[in-house]
């Protein structure tokens, strides 16, 4: 059984969500600190991390837990959620990022949304597998990304969002594709993420996220991957 690690200083929420999260092994921690023990102890499959945590809050743990593993984390907020928190949330290393209180329907398909995209993604012999230039290599069966032989973290995410790129190079991938193809049915009308995670996925593996040479804008339609070699 998947196992899910809330951590949140709201006791009646996470008695709800364990209530309502029946098919998954739900444990909790009320405060950053223990979130921490226990994500070290348990290695749960995904995270729910709130914000606001006493003891330590929830960016340092979000950060803590980004230097030693790529679970998928959702970060929640009580305040209203604008399109900078959630880049301020994927510059800490979240994968994703709600307000609460949280619709408990779009909450539990965004969880499974963000499961499937942690797993590996299935080997298609038609589609490219490997990039490589002398600056950047990319494997996708082996979820591996280098920048001039140094290994770089991606979120889950992020990872998919590269390998769609990688998959499918010199063509034009509109933001419908990707939202379908990364982040899954459930975020069809998220118009603005594709535009929030791929400027955030420039700033880790471009030259220079200001002059982008591997993900080029096509204005109005997507972004077009790009060999350089």
């Amino acid at each position: 059984m998947v196992r899910i690690l809330i951590i949140d200083d709201d006791q009646a929420l996470t008695r709800l969500l364990k209530l309502e999260l029946r098919d998954y092994d739900v444990v909790t921690a009320h405060n950053g600190l223990d979130g921490l023990r226990m994500f070290d102890g348990l290695r749960p499959e995904l995270v729910v991390l709130d914000i606001g945590l006493p003891m330590l809050d929830g960016r340092t743990v979000c950060q803590r837990i980004r230097e030693i593993s790529d679970t998928p984390i959702l970060m929640m907020t009580a305040n209203r959620v604008t399109e900078e928190d959630i880049a301020h949330a994927l510059n800490l290393g979240a994968d994703e990022f709600m307000r609460k209180p949280l619709p408990l329907v779009e909450f539990q398909a965004r969880l499974k949304a963000l499961l499937r995209r942690a797993r590996p993604i299935e080997a298609d012999r038609v589609l490219p597998q490997t990039y490589s230039d002398d600056y950047l290599a990319v494997n996708v069966p082996m979820r591996s990304v280098t920048i001039k032989g140094e290994e770089v973290r991606l979120t889950p995410t992020e990872f998919k969002l590269l390998a769609m790129f990688v998959q499918h190079p010199r063509e034009a991938l509109t933001f419908q594709q990707l939202l379908e193809n990364v982040w899954g049915f459930e975020y069809t009308r998220e118009h603005h993420y594709p535009r929030i995670y791929v400027s955030h996925l420039r700033r880790k593996i471009e030259p220079d996220a200001q002059n982008p040479t591997y993900i080029q804008s096509e204005y109005g339609v997507g972004y077009r991957f790009v060999n350089q070699t």
